[in-house]
C-alpha cells in the first residue's frame, strides 16, 4: 500500500485552493484589466474588444477541453491550463502592442468577468464529481462556489496595491505590470496543487447523448445564452471602467466596492438554496433575477456615485442567487445519463454568447453611451426572467413534486 497523503492534500482540498488562488487573480485583474488598457492608450472600444476575445477564447478552449477530457487525464489538463496562467500574466507585463494583446486575451486565460467561466471550471467539476458520493454532491459544489466567490473579492481588494505600490516611487504602469506577474505566479502555485491530485485513467467509453430530455435542454440553453449575453454588457472590467469613467472614480475605492460586492455575491449562494427550498428553483431565480436588473437599471441613471454603489450593491446582493440554483435545476430536469451532456450543453452557448456583447458595450462607451450597457443589460434579463418563468414554471424537479 502507498503512503496516504495528509488530509490538507486531499484532492478535493487541492481543488478547492487551486480554485480559490485562480479566482483571487482573476479578482484583481477584472478591476486591473481595463485601467492598465487605457494606461497604454487604448480606447474604451478596444478595451470592449479585449474582453470579448478573451471570453470568445475561453469559450472555445472549453469546446476543445469538452473534446478531449474523455482522452486526457484531468490531471494533465489542469496542469496544462496552469501553465496557460503564466503565460498569459507574463505576457500581459511584457506586451504592449494591441494586435498582440488581442492574441493573448484570445488564447490566455484573463478573465475580465471575473466569474467561472474559464476553462478550469469542467475539469475540475469533472475532477471533483470522483472524489464525493451522490448525497454529498450539491453541497460540496455549494461549498466550492462559496470559496472561489470569497477569494475573488479578496483578489478585488487586492486591486489596490498598485496605488501602494506607488508611494514607494514607481510609477502606475509599472505597478499593473507587476500586478499581472503576481497573476502568473498565482498560476504556477495553482499547478502546485493541481500536481497533487492522482493520476486516473481517461475514460475509454462515450459519455452519454441527450436522450429524453433534449427538448428541455435546448430550451435551457437558449434562455441560458440569452441571460450570459445581458451578462456580457457588464462584466465586471467594463463595470470598472464606467466607475472610473463617469465619477473618476479611484483605483482603491474601486477595488473596495468590488471587494464588498464580491463578499455579498459569495453569501447570496446559501441564502439561495435556503430560499429555494421554500419557493423553488424557477422562482428563486425568477424572483431575485428581477429586482438585481431593476437596481443595475436605476443605477445606470443614478445622479450621484453614493446612490450608484447602493443599487449596485443590491444588484450584487440578488444576481447571482440564480447560480447554484441553476446548476441545480438542470441536473434535475434531466435523467442521470443526460446529466453530463446536459451541462455541455447549457454551459458553453452561455459562454459564446457572453464572448459577444462586451465588444458591443465598449462601442456604446466609446460613443458616450454609457448608460446604454445597463439599460440593455437591465431589460434582456428580465426579458430572460420572465420566459423563464413562463415555459419552466410548471416543470418542477422532484423534491418540489412531493
Amino acid at each position: 500500500m502507498g503512503v496516504q497523503p495528509p488530509p490538507w492534500l486531499h484532492p478535493t482540498i487541492c481543488l478547492f485552493a487551486a480554485r480559490a488562488l485562480r479566482d483571487f487573480g482573476d479578482g484583481f485583474v477584472a478591476v486591473l484589466l481595463p485601467v492598465y488598457l487605457l494606461a497604454l492608450g487604448f480606447s474604451p472600444l478596444e478595451v470592449g474588444i479585449i474582453a470579448t476575445a478573451s471570453l470568445l477564447g475561453s469559450a472555445l478552449l472549453t469546446i476543445a477541453v469538452g473534446f478531449l477530457g474523455p482522452r486526457f487525464d484531468h490531471r494533465q489538463l489542469l496542469l496544462a491550463a496552469a501553465s496557460l496562467m503564466i503565460a498569459t500574466g507574463v505576457a500581459f507585463a511584457l506586451v504592449h502592442d494591441y494586435a498582440l494583446l488581442l492574441v493573448v486575451a484570445f488564447a490566455g486565460t484573463i478573465n475580465p468577468s471575473a466569474g467561472s467561466v474559464s476553462v478550469f471550471v469542467p475539469i475540475e467539476h469533472a475532477a471533483l464529481t470522483r472524489q464525493v458520493s451522490d448525497a454529498s454532491r450539491t453541497k460540496m459544489f455549494a461549498r466550492y462556489s462559496l470559496v472561489g466567490a470569497l477569494a475573488s473579492a479578496v483578489g478585488a481588494l487586492a486591486a489596490a496595491i498598485p496605488d501602494v505600490i506607488t508611494t514607494v516611487g514607481l510609477d502606475q504602469l509599472t505597478a499593473i505590470k507587476l500586478m499581472f506577474v503576481l497573476y502568473g505566479v498565482v498560476g504556477l502555485l495553482g499547478g502546485l496543487f493541481y500536481a497533487r491530485i492522482p493520476r486516473r485513467p481517461p475514460v475509454s467509453e462515450a459519455t452519454a447523448a441527450l436522450g429524453p430530455s433534449r427538448a428541455i435542454v435546448f430550451r435551457l440553453a437558449a434562455l441560458f445564452s440569452l441571460d450570459a449575453f445581458a451578462g456580457g454588457f457588464v462584466v465586471q472590467s467594463l463595470l470598472a471602467l464606467w466607475l472610473f469613467e463617469r465619477f473618476d472614480l479611484s483605483l482603491s475605492a474601486a477595488s473596495v466596492f468590488f471587494f464588498w460586492s464580491g463578499m455579498l455575491s459569495a453569501f447570496s449562494f446559501p441564502v439561495a438554496a435556503w430560499l429555494s427550498r421554500h419557493i423553488g428553483l424557477v422562482n428563486t431565480m425568477v424572483f431575485t433575477h428581477i429586482p438585481s436588473s431593476i437596481a443595475l437599471m436605476l443605477a445606470a441613471l443614478a445622479p450621484n456615485l453614493t446612490v450608484a454603489l447602493a443599487l449596485l450593491l443590491i444588484r450584487a446582493a440578488l444576481s447571482q442567487m440564480d447560480v447554484p440554483t441553476r446548476s441545480s435545476y438542470v441536473m434535475a430536469v434531466v435523467t442521470e445519463a443526460e446529466r453530463a451532456a446536459a451541462a455541455s450543453f447549457t454551459s458553453v452557448p452561455r459562454s459564446l454568447a457572453a464572448s459577444v456583447s462586451p465588444a458591443l458595450a465598449g462601442a456604446l462607451f466609446a460613443a458616450s453611451y454609457k448608460a446604454w450597457p445597463f439599460l440593455i443589460c437591465g431589460a434582456l434579463k428580465i426579458t430572460y426572467d420572465l420566459l423563464l418563468l413562463a415555459q419552466f414554471r410548471h416543470i418542477k424537479p422532484p423534491e418540489e413534486q412531493r
